[in-house]
């Protein structure tokens, strides 16, 4: 077995970013109406700015695979070219496609050789997914490096003509044309964002993160759906796809928007991530105390103080002073957001070697958890 490092890390955010007030012009209003929930969720959330995918005219300027290749072009130097990949393994919740595969549609992109592909699909956890990927095949021998990545284009999920034909159906039936809290919701949450690791199977420049494990958690037998899109929750709790919807109701219902019971996430995500850190941590007999830096991926400033709770109630007491994040600044970037904060950690200059980083995270999907240990070389 060999080990793993990720010696190169990069991103690519798209355009200017995106304050607060600007949100609505970019994404537009439903029904012509400001909306009232916009404020609640971005005062419980904490993020200050973030970035789209389109211009402030509304005009589309990238897709997915193009973002995931702009992020992967920065891995490359005199010493590693894009005809030196051995692996692409990408993940993403929003693929431009149903198919061909959001890799192959990167792969594409990359005019280099052929090469061996993985696309991991699912929500937070899609990039983690990608990650272990390149982790198991470089560990096990089957290659010398893999290029992992995690990205994400929301923001055209969320544009105010993918609600409108809602609305306007709600008004036939003289009902309220109010968007439900559980599909706006999520309009002011995500973002857009890809984020690329370079993984060797030696160390790098002057800093490697060597990978010392890496272990997932499902809990999709115990729970139903949380955070969905392509279909809707029935009220015994199962999910019925867009395929068995009439084509008119697509529309209609909003069937594709992205899509988030609230409830449960509240009762569930911590406790059931915090269950995942302590279980994988007494797995490979690692002291809390030890880690330096703690990697959390939170989709809101909400859970942050009552994550720290959740794990002490557990006996991992880790100081925030050793927490780090950028959700305030680049936003919740779903399977791209633990990229980005490793690559800003990565390049800020405050790693020394033999430091240790866990990594925490959570997919609110039908919640499911990546936990992971990293040593600075």
């Amino acid at each position: 077995m060999f080990d793993v490092y990720i010696t190169r890390a990069g991103k690519y955010l798209p355009n200017e970013p995106v304050s607060n007030d600007e949100m609505e012009g970019v994404l537009g209003m439903i029904n012509d109406a400001a909306s009232k929930a916009r404020r609640i969720v971005l005062r419980n959330n904490g993020i200050t700015s973030r970035y789209y995918a389109i211009d402030k005219e509304g005009n589309v300027t990238h897709n997915n695979a193009q973002l995931t290749h702009l992020a992967v072009e920065q891995l490359y130097d005199n010493n590693f070219t894009k005809k030196d990949v051995e692996v692409l393994s990408c993940g993403t919740s929003s693929p431009d496609n149903l198919f061909p595969s959001h890799a192959s549609m990167v792969h594409g992109l990359m005019d280099n050789q052929s090469v061996e592909l993985n696309s991991s699909s699912g929500v937070c956890c899609a990039g983690m997914n990608a990650l272990k990927y390149g982790y198991m095949s470089i560990k096990s021998g089957n290659s010398k490096n893999a290029v992992c990545t995690g990205s994400e284009r929301s923001s055209t999920w969320m544009l105010a003509d993918k609600f409108n034909n809602e609305v306007i159906n709600l008004k036939n039936l003289e009902e309220q044309p109010i968007i439900a809290f559980r599909k706006e919701f999520l309009r002011w949450m995500l973002s857009d964002g890809a984020g690329a690791f370079l993984l060797e199977n030696k160390p790098r420049g002057d800093v490697s993160l060597k990978i010392e494990w890496m272990e997932s958690f499902s809990y999709a037998h115990e729970h139903e759906a949380c955070m969905y899109a392509g279909g809707d929750k029935l009220e015994d709790g199962s999910l019925r796809p867009w395929q068995d919807y009439p084509a008119e109701e697509w529309l209609k219902q909003s069937i594709f928007s992205v899509k988030q019971d609230v409830k449960l996430l509240d009762k569930y995500v911590l406790d059931l991530g915090s269950d995942s850190t302590k279980i994988a941590l007494d797995k490979h007999g690692v002291d809390y105390r030890d880690v330096d830096h703690l990697l959390p991926h939170v989709s809101s400033n909400f859970f942050g103080s009552r994550l720290y709770d959740s794990l002490l109630a557990r006996g991992i007491d880790i100081p925030t002073e050793k927490w780090f994040l950028n959700l305030s600044r680049v936003g919740n970037v779903g399977a791209a957001s633990i990229y980005l904060m490793i690559e800003e950690l990565m390049n800020s200059g405050r790693l020394k070697k033999g430091e240790k980083i866990l990594l925490i995270v959570p997919e609110s999907g039908r919640f499911t958890y990546s936990i992971a240990y990293l040593t600075v070389c």
